[in-house]
């Protein structure tokens, strides 16, 4: 049975997990109509990534005996100046996810919950990759600036994610 403040937790993630995958269709939606619909697609997919993140916590939440409670996700914003604002974003975002992620390990392990810490695992290597990922196609969005084939190669190499 999970302990209370360790189901409190893992249910506010969550919530965090789902305002992640409202956060990337907001911005897939942005990138169509700009448009760039490799990115738009890149974030499509990671938005539907972070709804399997919000599955597998709610999952473990119900196979360890604690008790679902959804509370409502905030709207995200619906506009950026750019698609490099986008990926600032992304990139910020994402280290604000590892740092909750850290938390709730931090919790895991002052609670002696083992089978949190091994759920936990998986997402602590999980943000490694979505950091890299962010990061990485930051920095490629930067170098390209505003010189439009490179844009486009970044947004036709994007549309290849699955």
């Amino acid at each position: 049975m999970l302990k209370k403040s360790v189901a409190d937790a893992l249910n506010k993630q969550v919530n965090a997990e789902l305002y992640s995958a409202y956060l990337y269709l907001s911005m897939s939606a942005y990138c169509e109509t700009i448009p760039l619909k490799g990115f738009a697609k890149w974030l499509r997919v990671q938005a539907q990534e972070e709804q399997t993140h919000a599955s597998k916590i709610y999952d473990y939440i119900i196979q360890a005996g604690g008790t679902i409670k959804l509370t409502a996700i905030d709207a995200p914003k619906t506009t950026w100046k750019s698609v490099q604002e986008v990926f600032e974003e992304v990139y910020a975002h994402e280290q604000k996810v590892t740092g909750m992620i850290n938390g709730l390990m931090d919790l895991a392990i002052k609670e002696k919950d083992s089978a949190t810490q091994t759920l936990l695992a998986w997402f602590v290597k999980e943000q490694v990759e979505e950091e890299a990922n962010a990061s990485e196609i930051l920095a490629q969005v930067k170098t390209s600036g505003s010189a439009g084939g490179q844009l486009s190669n970044l947004d036709h190499k994007l549309s290849k994610r699955e």
